[in-house]
């Protein structure tokens, strides 16, 4: 479960966040001082649960309430408050509680036995792929280092193939397109495997690769990517696409182009 805490005063901020902490070790909690941070990272990071205080600077706990819904509908509210006024405006945002200042640990668990949305379970992949903007991987949220940049390259290759069993001669020629084929490529590409496999063994990943005779893929669902979240209309990964996939990389233009005409339909479609 993903938790954002938002309160603009130091204090109550820090405590909630321990608090939370403390009675739901499982769950990721981030705590934010300002509205607009907090609305930055949703669109990254998709949130279960917000606790939010109302009257903030700037933009205050109702409207931030509106905009995180507006990103993932799906997300539950509480508002924990020291004014008692804005109880109607909570409701009908459908907030899942109205917790008076100061918040107590009971009051938290009780409201977060009623929340409109129940908790999606999502079980933990290790490997996290970047597509959209410059192609990274993470490994338990830590930047994976390659010892050759082409290394990472034939990783990127098979994950925009998204599953797809890749011929090593179809691989070679999208790698290597301005060099023809030859004896030392096709050695150059078999140790390219071998170092691939080495540095996903090294953070115990190395099953998210299939390796059958002549043929590569990546397992899909072992791994968590953007691109996938968007072929599946995640509304995070749609809005965490800004018009740059793979950049880094020019045989990944014409993937690129097809993720701008999907966005540009989607955002006609919204309106």
């Amino acid at each position: 479960m993903n938790i954002l805490i938002v309160d603009d005063e130091r204090m109550p901020l820090e405590y909630l966040k321990r608090t939370v902490e403390n009675e739901f070790t499982d769950a990721t909690v981030n705590g934010f001082k300002r509205p607009s941070e907090a609305l930055e990272y949703a669109r990254k990071e998709r949130v279960d649960l917000a606790l939010l205080d109302i009257e903030m600077g700037g933009m205050n706990g109702l409207q931030l309430a509106k905009s995180l819904k507006e990103i993932y509908g799906n997300t539950n509210i509480i508002f924990t408050t020291g004014y008692s006024q804005y109880a109607a405006d909570a409701y009908a945002l459908h907030a899942s509680g109205y917790l008076m200042k100061p918040v107590s640990v009971e009051a938290i668990v009780e409201a977060m036995d009623y929340l409109h949305h129940p908790i999606e379970t999502r079980t933990k992949k290790r490997i996290r792929i970047q597509t959209f903007g410059d192609f990274e991987v993470y490994a338990d949220d830590k930047p994976l280092t390659f010892s050759r940049a082409k290394t990472k390259e034939l990783l990127a290759y098979l994950i925009m193939r998204k599953g797809a069993r890749c011929g090593n001669n179809e691989i070679v020629a999208a790698l290597w397109e301005n060099r023809p084929d030859s004896a030392a490529l096709q050695s150059q590409f078999r140790h390219l495997v071998l170092d691939l496999r080495r540095t996903l063994r090294e953070v115990n990943a190395e099953d998210i690769l299939l390796k059958q005779r002549g043929v590569l893929a990546v397992i899909t669902d072992k791994l968590v990517c953007d691109l996938y979240d968007f072929y599946n209309a995640d509304i995070t990964a749609v809005n965490a696409y800004t018009g740059k996939f793979m950049a880094q990389y020019p045989w990944a233009e014409f993937k690129d182009a097809y993720l701008k005409k999907s966005s540009d339909n989607d955002i006609n479609r919204r309106y």
